[in-house]
């Protein structure tokens, strides 16, 4: 299959939504990262995407849509607090978990009776999703397990030949996946962090649980309501430990243990302790937003280096910190060190 490389045109956009209507499958810019997308409500076009990726069939997928609007079109008994939602965050990377209608076929869902639905903050992927007139199922546009896109070349490198095109649309601005909210039980459940934090949605709805497969890994014969809580995920091929602590005492900790092919993850302030080694910065100790935009290139960065251990610094877990710590962790398979 040829994989079309298209622009921020009129016509581009237009031939996406054209792409996708027919059954295709499209790489999408959004804010988070880029995504793979196909029309949400065609079960055949949806299995292409588990196929291009390699993933498995137990993990949900996220519809994604232009306004709050149609949070009807595909959701049983919206409740109050999901409009409240969008009103503050949409668009932008909040996802809501919501009873679906029969409408949405069990190929996005898993078959559980939820769904996931945001609104995307890309100009370009509001465009298109308005132009085909279908939501859009998407899940990260990456080959199952590897880090997330979040450039055009990201998705070229995971996916030529086996999609029918890549939208470039820059560079994403957030850097991590959209935050997941369950609203269909009390109290709302975080079920995974992202690039809105959990401090923004307590403002906002009081009380938030915070789900325990964000710190483990779900056991045997647990079903994920979400994507990403169930399966080894981001990871480079060389393995990875996350080291908890102060930065000094971690940046300590990795600097006594450096072999010649160790790579490190490491905060600005600290890179220069580990000198001749592979080393990805990924932002001061202080910038969690940075922090975000960065750690899935440096995790996919090493996949071109000779590492074969990889070892990365954490950051606090308040703010945007938590999705940072998440996703690393996850990549680690949650093989973690405190100090």
């Amino acid at each position: 299959m040829e994989t079309k490389l298209l622009r921020e045109t009129e016509q581009d956009i237009q031939e996406a939504a054209a792409i996708l209507r027919a059954g295709g499958l499209v790489g999408i810019p959004t804010e988070t990262v880029y995504g793979l997308g196909a029309n949400g409500l065609d079960s055949s076009a949806v299995g292409k995407i588990f196929a291009a990726k390699g993933r498995p069939q137990d993990n949900p997928l996220i519809l994604h849509v232009p306004d709050a609007s149609w949070l009807a079109r595909y959701c049983r008994g919206v409740p109050d607090s999901a409009y409240t939602l969008a009103a503050r965050f949409w668009p932008g990377p909040l996802t809501m978990i919501l009873p679906r209608k029969d409408v949405v076929p069990d190929a996005v869902t898993a078959g559980l009776d939820t769904v996931g639905i945001r609104c995307p903050n890309h100009p370009v992927t509001l465009a298109i999703i308005r132009a085909a007139d279908v939501p859009v199922a998407a899940p990260s546009g990456n080959t199952s397990g590897r880090p997330s896109p979040t450039c055009a070349a990201h998705m070229v490198e995971d996916m030529t030949g086996k999609i029918d095109a890549i939208v470039d649309g820059g560079q994403c601005g957030v850097g991590v996946e959209s935050t997941i909210i369950d609203l269909t039980c009390t109290p709302p459940r975080l079920l995974r962090p992202g690039g809105l934090p959990l401090e923004a949605l307590e403002e906002v709805l009081g009380e938030v649980a915070v789900d325990a497969a964000l710190l483990r890994p779900l056991g045997e014969g647990e079903k994920p309501k979400a994507p990403g809580m169930k399966y080894r995920h981001y990871a480079p091929k060389a393995p990875v430990t996350v080291v908890l602590g102060e930065p000094s005492a971690t940046a300590d900790y990795i600097a006594a243990r450096l072999g010649e092919h160790t790579g490190v993850i490491c905060f600005d302030e600290w890179a220069g302790r580990f000198a001749g080694h592979v080393v990805e910065n990924i932002g001061s100790s202080a910038r969690k937003d940075e922090q975000a935009r960065r750690v899935f290139d440096a995790l996919r960065a090493f996949d071109h280096t000779d590492v074969t251990e990889i070892y990365a610094q954490c950051p606090h877990e308040d703010g945007l910190g938590l999705a940072v710590a998440n996703r690393l962790k996850k990549a680690a398979g949650f093989h973690v060190v405190e100090v």
